[in-house]
């Protein structure tokens, strides 16, 4: 059986440990601020996370771009010519043109390397639910799994990655065309925090306005209790915008009522946070259904 690289991008939001220990190839995205541009990468090499959030609460803006077919081709080459095959675990395609990139990379080397292998596969997911995905494949990749089951097992069971969200600053949504100029200063008035969750299309879809920044977090935990799958035996993942307490209050919430068997934290990276903005807390589980 022929070797093989997993890939996928930094919106996965992956601390470097993590991506050291699953053997993985991350291609960082890049975002820009006041003319400026940064690359996202997971060892934040070119900007702290700390600094990143401290530009947006002192009103400064970040827009991303997708990763480009001329930067795919350049990070899959190599490993085509090094005779591996290669798997792509993509950003959602709902939130960006990122995978559609890849497929064509894909394309244009699948004819060039005709005995490889170059699977590109949209992960409808984001943040560290697209991680989770990622972390569950790279074990399995270490247990053995050739390419092409591997491959099947991700489009097979990325639908049972749920995602939800809590925003604490609704600005960003409004900036990002999910939320009304007008329910935003409503909503801002009245405390209202949106829970939100990332759809079977890989679309970020808001689902509840609680209000109170502790019942936001506490509907995450009772979707959770909902729908996941065994929590007891699962490592899940929670990602967070600059609100480290927070984040573990959740985390202990979870561990009391369910009992996971880990739980992984990191920040949200600039790309994801640009969208969401700080004080963003996610969490992330294998489910029935998202």
């Amino acid at each position: 059986m022929r070797d093989y690289v997993i890939i996928t991008d930094s919106t996965t939001d992956l601390t470097q440990e993590l991506i050291n220990e699953l053997d993985i190839t991350v291609i960082p995205m890049e975002f820009n601020i006041d003319g400026k541009s940064y690359l996202n990468y997971s060892d934040e090499r070119d900007i702290s996370y700390k600094k990143f959030y401290d530009f947006l609460r002192n009103g400064k803006n970040s827009t991303t771009s997708l990763i480009n077919t001329a930067a795919f081709t350049d990070l899959f080459e190599p490993i085509l010519k090094d005779g591996k095959d290669i798997l792509y675990i993509a950003f959602s395609s709902g939130l960006s043109g990122t995978y559609n990139s890849s497929c064509i990379a894909a394309q244009i080397l699948s004819e060039k390397y005709t005995d490889s292998k170059i699977y590109t596969v949209d992960s409808l997911s984001a943040s560290m639910g697209e991680g989770l995905l990622v972390y569950h494949a790279a074990n399995k990749k270490k247990e053995g799994m050739n390419i092409d089951d591997l491959k099947d097992w991700v489009e097979n069971n990325k639908l049972n990655l749920c995602h939800w969200f809590t925003v604490d600053d609704l600005h960003h949504l409004k900036r990002g065309g999910r939320l009304s100029s007008a329910a935003a200063i409503v909503g801002t008035m009245l405390n209202i925090k949106p829970v939100l969750h990332v759809d079977n299309e890989g679309h970020l879809i808001p689902v509840e306005k609680v209000r109170g920044r502790k019942l936001s977090i506490t509907a995450m935990l009772k979707m959770m209790e909902k729908t996941a799958i065994n929590p007891e035996e699962q490592t899940i993942f929670i990602s967070h915008g600059d609100c480290l307490e927070e984040a573990e209050f959740l985390a202990n919430l979870v561990k009391e009522k369910l009992s996971v068997k880990d739980i992984k934290m990191n920040y949200i990276g600039p790309v994801i946070g640009s969208h969401s903005g700080p004080g963003t807390i996610a969490l992330f589980f294998l489910g029935t259904e998202r």
